[in-house]
């Protein structure tokens, strides 16, 4: 999940591309990596801000819905599923367990609005972007936005290896 090599090359790109248009549609890649570590620094999580909005010197990300910290929970219990599995274009949904089952379906009807608006202090800079929680939401597969996890849950040594990404 959060191993940039693991990910199959469509996902490499994907992410690769995102990541690079991103930055420069916020003023580069420096404002986007101190954004991420802006990210990091917030605790206990920082989807659970109050003032759903995090910002460092030169950008700011907003989101529109507190994420409270039982659908946090339930969201860490599955990343930390697909961690171990390793296995791209991980379907949530992919849970024998009923009970738990239905707790990754509330969470993601919850999380399933929010959507993250990061845009540059200075408008000069750039548009900004912005990106949801899950990628694919179909009504047997919901797959996590490789975005997302770049920004909230993976290091910022996984978002270096995706800018330098070169396929060839």
């Amino acid at each position: 999940m959060c191993n940039f090599n693991k990910q199959n090359e469509d996902t490499k790109m994907l992410i690769h591309l995102f990541m690079t248009k991103s930055a420069g549609t916020i003023g580069g890649v420096n404002y986007l990596l101190a954004l991420i570590e802006a990210i990091k620094e917030k605790r206990p999580s920082p989807l659970m801000q109050k003032g759903c909005q995090i910002a460092s010197n030169n950008t700011i990300i907003k989101w529109n819905k507190v994420v409270f910290k039982d659908k946090l929970t339930i969201l860490e219990t599955v990343l930390n599923a697909h961690k171990s599995s390793e296995t791209p274009n991980f379907n949530i949904l992919r849970e024998k367990n009923e009970k738990k089952r239905k707790a990754i379906i509330n969470m993601v009807k919850t999380l399933a609005p929010i959507e993250f608006v990061v845009t540059p202090q200075n408008h000069k800079d750039g548009l900004g972007f912005s990106f949801k929680v899950f990628d694919i939401m179909e009504e047997e597969n919901v797959t996590i936005n490789p975005i997302f996890l770049a920004m909230f849950f993976c290091s910022a040594e996984f978002t270096k290896k995706a800018l330098k990404y070169d396929s060839v």
